[in-house]
């Protein structure tokens, strides 16, 4: 097998914009890579482990459960208690997202559960946030909206469709 290349130090802020680039042309697995190795030499850095835990929630729609598991084990990585609640939050919501876009039975459920359980952590992050800082807000405003339309063409698991009011 091959060994991968340490990257070197100078190069980080570089690649960690090169992760950004492709998380944003929504190639997470690009942006998944980058990080790792960065991590691989500043197993700290903050910036990497973001990115890499909001690159693992883009790939949410290749296995719900083993993605979000990977984002959801670095959170304890992450310095302030505003990231690391706001962050869960972003994963929880970012699972309901991937339960709502699968449209089976019982998944409106399931998205529900995950985007009370986001609306949770970001009312934590609310109350530690920093001055001006409204991120937590607009991602329970998120959740809200998500709520009122988009469960409403989900089936529960006996095959109706309900309105969430």
């Amino acid at each position: 097998m091959f060994d991968l290349k340490p990257l070197n130090p100078e190069a980080i802020p570089r690649a960690l914009e090169r992760a950004e680039r492709y998380r944003f042309l929504a190639e997470p697995a690009q942006a998944e890579s980058i990080c790792l190795d960065v991590l691989q030499i500043d197993p700290d850095n903050q910036q990497a482990v973001t990115t890499l835990l909001l690159a693992l929630t883009q790939e949410l729609d290749q296995g719900i459960s083993e993605y979000a598991k990977r984002a959801r084990e670095l959170l304890p990585r992450l310095h302030a208690e505003y990231d690391r609640a706001y962050y869960a939050g972003i994963i929880a919501e970012r699972q309901a997202r991937a339960f709502l876009n699968m449209k089976a039975p019982g998944t409106g459920e399931v998205a529900e559960r995950w985007l009370y359980e986001a609306m949770s952590s970001y009312e934590k992050a609310e109350a530690v946030r920093p001055p001006g800082n409204d991120d937590a807000l607009l991602r329970w405003n998120t959740c809200v909206r998500m709520l009122r339309r988009a469960l409403r063409s989900v089936p529960t698991a006996e095959g109706r469709f309900e309105a969430v009011e």
